[in-house]
């Protein structure tokens, strides 16, 4: 039998036995099976927390990293300190009205953060070894009796994953928001799409396994774009239980044109930002071509700089402008591919620039 069925049968083991044991509560007292602690020890929402852990194994991703000495110090002590995001921002966004009266805050927020590769491996190994650390000591209880120290140390470490998990997806709400902005459309509610992309982000936390090397925004993106394909099917299938009848005086007005203009400004709103805080990492000439050639200073409807007057200004020949060009776009494009793919993929193209 291999090591990973070990696991999976020892697991399935405990989760078996744990549920057999039945929680009981008196005034002073809490027990568990035939373990008993005073009841005085631990706040309501810390029995109710117990209760819980004490009925389900904790599940994490495991790491050898986890078992080997001076795990904790070098996982939690000598690790950089990360700064946690401000969220402010995100809650308005989460009202439909407002989000329709302004499209200029449907742009990243300039307060969100981004971690770095380094950091998200911090984080994703504090959070898989405070789960680590909670079910072996749920183990350690129902092999050797419930204590009041050790249900002490479940629920530090309890805490401690509880804290890392918020911080993790508190960071990458952005990506919810991006996500959201490509699938929106008249068939879903915004609230309906930010709610299902809250959900998606949390099982991705849960899910991703660090020492992959990938980033987990793009673990992330994915999974909360396939939440929202599931949502999209689930309204179509309510659509066709209950249809409803054209009225032909509710369509007034360009709508699709009033949707494209919307979009544009909102992609242009999107690169603006990305540009001025130079998250793409243009240089200062690619910045200049880039700053020149399309206008950002201009009205959005504006005629782009053509490649020769471009060269002129910068001191380079039309085809050189041409291939600074296109090393920018792709850095641009690149840096919007998770921030918001369908802005992205609404970037000029390497080869349809015009001259």
């Amino acid at each position: 039998m291999t090591k990973s069925e070990l696991k999976t049968q020892s697991k399935s083991s405990v989760v078996h036995e744990l549920r057999e044991l039945k929680v009981r509560r008196s005034a002073d007292s809490i027990s568990f099976g035939t373990t008993r602690m005073p009841a005085g020890s631990f706040t309501p929402l810390e029995r109710s927390i117990l209760d819980s852990l004490h009925t389900e194994v904790v599940d994490f991703i495991d790491n050898p990293e986890f078992y080997r000495a001076g795990a904790r110090r070098r996982i939690f002590d000598e690790a950089l300190p990360i700064a946690k995001p401000d969220t402010k921002w995100y809650a308005p966004l989460l009202d439909e009205r407002r989000v329709r009266t302004s499209t200029a805050t449907m742009a990243r927020p300039a307060k969100s953060m981004v971690l770095t590769a380094a950091q998200e491996r911090v984080l994703f190994a504090q959070l898989n070894y405070a789960r680590s650390r909670v079910a072996r000591l749920q183990t350690q209880s129902h092999q050797s009796g419930w204590t009041t120290a050790r249900a002490r140390e479940i629920l530090r470490w309890h805490r401690v994953s509880d804290e890392v998990r918020k911080q993790l997806a508190e960071t990458n709400l952005a990506l919810v928001l991006a996500m959201a902005k490509r699938v929106r459309s008249a068939d879903l509610d915004f609230g309906d799409l930010m709610s299902e992309g809250n959900m998606a982000l949390m099982r991705s936390v849960d899910k991703f396994d660090f020492s992959r090397g990938f980033k987990f925004s793009t673990y992330a993106c994915r999974a909360i774009l396939k939440a929202y394909s599931r949502l999209g099917l689930k309204a179509q299938k309510y659509r066709k239980h209950f249809p409803v009848e054209f009225d032909p005086a509710l369509e007034r007005g360009d709508h699709v044109g009033a949707v494209r203009a919307a979009r544009q400004t909102e992609d242009v709103a999107e690169v603006k930002t990305l540009f001025d805080s130079n998250r793409a990492g243009l240089s200062e000439l690619e910045r200049t071509v880039i700053f020149h050639r399309y206008g950002l200073d201009r009205p959005v409807h504006a005629a782009p700089m053509t490649l020769e007057k471009v060269g002129v200004m910068v001191g380079v020949t039309k085809e050189r402008v041409r291939q600074i060009q296109n090393k920018a776009l792709e850095k641009i494009r690149r840096a919007l591919v998770c921030l918001n793919p369908a802005a992205a993929e609404r970037l000029p193209t390497i080869n349809g620039s015009r001259n």
